[in-house]
């Protein structure tokens, strides 16, 4: 066979992991330098990627290529699969190239058998060592059940509850040699109850049905939530590694555990993990027995403590980043079975970059690259009001597992929480302990409480990859799931109570708690101003209001790169005058409401302006169907009825006439303007007017109006249009003797504009690609709907991701591609953002630096992120490298300051969000 689909530990490295996976390239590395790892081999994702080229199953070729590495594997550690002297016993486990912590499956103890056991235990009758070998075997009985033949692990738990219910015992360590011999007998027979046929005896059998098993659950569900979630495509394949069985559980001078070399939570430099004694990896990951600080290993093991404090040195030095290790004790000798880049939190991430720069690690630009651009989110939101929390006392106290602060509804299962979430409520998932079939409630939640589980477990690590809150381990909950409540400080809680947790503190509180905003500074200053830096795109925002505004600057924005007027003539003060300029019957009575809004209009861009401080702002105009605007009432129909001195059947023959069978595609955008250029005019005159009002009371502002026609698919609808404004604008600004410049420019969000941008750029002064509709009319399916099918397609493989959160860049981003090249062409000093929500997307954000963009644009809350993603994107391709250093944006002072040159090739905009039809409220009826 030409293809090589094994290797030994000591043939690969750390550079091989898109070969060998996350996990087999670390052990392979961990092996090159010296480290104690139990000698096995990997077999590689393109084993898996042919696994299911061949419809799920395992070819002879790689079937006896990986029998061929099991005799290397037995050769190499003495011992034989099946063997009665000397048996080998392995696990195998799962390791994509991406770190993916649960979300795969895992078999321990494989290779036992009824005559193994009663082999191993007749070489060492001891009593202690007769328990050891039956915990292992009902481990492994139990878990290639659950992972390999898909029995519900829960018929197991119950057979344990009972023999510890039996045994009147309080935990599974305190069941005897007697009762886990027991136990294992009816694991057997549970098996054959929900199979059919006996649990299979041969090892080689047991070993090719869990490798299958660790293939087809890179597939499973939770999977390929996560999967989607983090942008790793499904083509990669998971590989698995085989490796020899060390025993945790062997006796009290054993043990296993799980550290990282910095605190993932707060990112303080110094070993943080926890401990079990007599227990296998399992237990302290599922959070079925709480364990011990790591620093207590110290007193028990203290020579394998040394040992472990030395190697999380010498890793962390090697990798140059805080690394996760898993490690086993067995008779007093330290092993180490995995290590990766830690998962941590934002706070924590932000910290270690700049603690590793510090300390002569890594450089600014490793510091840049290191930090997951996504999850600064968590460190953006509201925190809980310190006052409030100085009145308040906690009901209980757990781990602080994930930082943050969440309040919600009380549900006590996943699939309640997704539910919940879906209609808009917000809940806390309170559970014993969570496993990785929950991730999609721990999605939908706001945060996630435990009983049990330390801050290692399942539910602690996938919340910190999430960024989500987390408190854990809180073991005075008296937890009543059957029934759907608990009890917790002498008060009962039922689902659908409130409740508030604090993953930095570990309290819990009843009710919901006020929060307040977050602020940022410190390490995320310091970081952010290294992606400035490094970063050749510029980072706008969307912002309709001034509040908005001010926050995206606080967060970093350059300016604004969408400014929807549409969403400011929804106010009460205002519906009313738009809705008589749609029902007009004559130009002139359009025009008369129009002037009503104009001075509104007017007084809204003088805010924006003002709040901007000379920052750029792209203002698009009148957007969404006219209809949207009209009462859906009886009580509003008969009071604009009233107010135009018309009838309600004639509001209603207006409201008929305007309805569209398909608004998305209808009487929009620029068509307003065409078929009632009054609506365009009096836009600019209050652009115009607003901006020379601000210059005045701000010489020092460079202000320089932008006035973005949307929705245009035709050269000429452009030139219509912007010509009814350079008419209007230019009057105005001769009128006031002011050399004010102005930019007439477009989005580009249909189709055939992107086709014909070389066509458009004549007449524009710049794009901006409206990704949210260019990707409705390229798939041809609406965003609001397209949920109702994309789970089947995700599904069945036919999208990997939603394409209104992450770029198509196979099919839109060849549109935008074109239009760049097209419009430059004709246009080569056209200025080119985005304003979709794709502004946001740290993955669609590389592509934009790629695809030549000068900037994006993107809510207030995403800013970050983006400024984060565009600098990782010029770290990577070195055009970081290949330019004069950025210069970070400074905060204007007080007294007006000079806009530095019109040079900003990297003005800023954010993620755009269309209005989907705004119903206005409901007025109260004419007096």
């Amino acid at each position: 066979m030409s293809k090589k689909y094994c290797y030994l530990f000591t043939e690969g490295n750390a550079n091989m992991r898109e070969l060998l996976g996350g996990k087999g390239a670390n052990l392979a590395e961990m092996t090159n330098i010296g480290l104690p790892v139990p000698q096995g081999f990997t077999i590689t994702t393109e084993a898996c990627t042919q696994y299911y080229e061949d419809g799920k199953r395992i070819n002879d070729g790689i079937m006896e290529e990986i029998m061929e590495y099991v005799a290397k594997m037995e050769k190499i550690n003495g011992k034989k699969f099946g063997d009665l002297k000397n048996p080998l016993l392995v696990s195998v486990r799962s390791g994509a190239r991406a770190s993916m912590p649960g979300m795969m499956d895992t078999i321990l103890n494989l290779g036992l058998n009824d005559d193994v056991v009663a082999a191993m235990i007749k070489a060492n009758p001891t009593p202690e060592f007769e328990r050891f070998v039956y915990d292992s075997y009902r481990r492994f009985i139990q878990m290639f059940s659950d992972v390999v033949m898909e029995v519900g692990k829960k018929y197991f738990e119950q057979l344990i509850d009972r023999m510890k219910t039996k045994k009147g015992v309080t935990y599974d360590v305190e069941l005897t040699a007697a009762d886990l011999k027991e136990l294992a007998e009816q694991f057997k027979a549970e098996y054959k109850l929900r199979i059919g046929s006996d649990f299979p005896s041969d090892p080689k059998v047991q070993l090719n049905e869990a490798i299958k098993a660790v293939f087809r659950s890179w597939d499973n569900p939770r999977a390929n939530v996560y999967r989607r979630d983090n942008d790793i495509p499904y083509s990669w394949g998971t590989a698995v590694n085989v490796m020899p069985m060390v025993f945790g559980n062997l006796n009290d001078n054993s043990g296993t555990g799980v550290a990282f070399t910095r605190n993932p939570a707060t990112g303080e430099k110094k070993l943080f993990g926890e401990f079990l004694t007599n227990a296998q990896g399992e237990d302290v990951v599922a959070g079925v027995r709480t364990p011990m600080p790591i620093s207590e290993m110290a007193q028990k093991f203290p020579e394998a403590f040394r040992q472990f404090e030395k190697i999380c040195k010498n890793l962390e030095e090697h990798y140059r980043d805080m690394q996760d290790m898993e490690f086993t004790v067995e008779n007093a000798k330290l092993y180490m079975l995995q290590c990766r880049n830690g998962k941590r939190t934002p706070a924590a991430a932000l910290k270690i970059a700049c603690d590793l720069v510090d300390e002569g690690m890594i450089d600014e630009k490793k510091a840049v690259a290191m930090i997951e651009p996504r999850t600064l989110d968590a460190l953006l939101h509201p925190q809980f009001s310190a006052e409030v929390l100085k009145k308040t006392d906690p009901i209980g106290k757990g781990l602080g597992a994930s930082p943050g602060a969440a309040c919600g509804k009380i549900v006590f299962t996943a699939e309640d929480a997704k539910e919940w979430a879906e209609r808009g409520e917000k809940v806390v998932l309170v559970r014993l302990e969570t496993s990785p079939e929950d991730i999609e409630g721990m999605k939908a939640a706001q945060g996630i409480l435990t009983v049990r589980g330390g801050m290692t477990s399942h539910a602690a690590v996938v919340a910190r990859g999430m960024g989500k809150c987390c408190v854990s381990g809180c073991g005075d909950i008296k937890m009543d799931e059957e029934n759907k409540k608990f009890r917790l400080a002498r008060k009962t809680y039922n689902e659908g109570d409130y409740i508030s947790i604090d993953g930095s503190t570990g309290n819990i509180y009843d009710g919901a708690i006020p929060t307040v905003d977050a602020s940022i500074g410190g390490e995320f200053g310091r970081v952010m101003s290294w992606a400035d830096k490094y970063r050749r795109l510029g980072i706008r925002t969307n912002a309709d209001t001034p509040t908005d505004a001010a926050q995206a600057m606080k967060f970093g924005a350059e300016g604004i790169g969408l400014c929807r007027t549409e969403h400011m003539f929804f106010a009460e003060d205002r519906i009313r005058a738009i809705r008589e300029m749609i029902c007009a019957d004559t130009t002139e009575q359009r025009e008369k409401a129009l002037e009503r809004l104009e001075p509104m209009q007017q007084g809204d861009f003088e805010a924006m302006y003002t709040a901007l401080e000379g920052k750029p702002m792209t203002i698009r105009f009148l957007d969404p169907p006219l209809h949207e605007f009209l009462p859906t009432e009886e009580e509003d129909i008969k009071e604009l009825a009233w107010d135009m001195d018309k009838s309600g059947s004639d509001i209603r023959a207006i409201i008929a006439k305007l309805h569209e069978f398909n608004p998305m595609m209808g009487h929009r955008g620029c068509r307003l303007a065409v078929t009632y250029p009054e609506i365009a005019a009096m836009q600019t005159r209050a652009v115009i007017k607003a901006a020379l009002n601000v210059r005045a009371r701000h010489p020092g502002w460079d202000i320089v109006p932008e006035i973005m026609i949307p929705l245009v698919g035709e050269v000429k609808e452009l030139k219509y249009v912007k010509d009814v404004v350079v008419k209007t604008a230019d009057e105005i600004i001769s009128n006031m003797q002011s050399n004010m410049k102005y930019k007439v420019g477009t989005m580009i969000e249909i189709p055939r504009a992107a086709l014909t941008a070389d066509e458009i750029a004549k007449e524009a002064d710049f794009f901006s690609f409206g990704t949210n509709d260019l990707t409705q009319m390229t798939f041809g399916f609406s965003r609001d709907d397209a949920n109702k099918f994309l789970t089947a397609y995700y599904d069945r493989k036919i999208y990997e991701f939603d394409p209104f959160g992450k770029l198509d860049q196979t099919g839109v981003g060849k549109l935008v591609k074109m239009a760049v090249e097209l419009g430059r062409s004709t246009n080569p000093d056209i200025k080119l953002g985005i304003c979709g929500e794709h502004g946001g997307d740290p993955s669609s954000v590389e592509f934009f630096h790629n695809a030549g963009l000068d900037y994006v644009s993107c809510s207030p809350f995403r800013v970050p992120i983006a400024r984060l993603a565009a600098a990782q994107a010029a770290i990577k391709d070195g055009s970081c490298d290949r330019k004069p250093a950025r210069q970070t944006a400074k905060k204007p002072a007080e007294k007006p300051v000079e806009k530095t040159a019109e040079k900003k090739t990297t003005e800023k905009k954010s993620a755009e969000k269309k209005p989907a039809a705004k119903k206005p409220a409901a007025k109260k009826s004419k007096k």
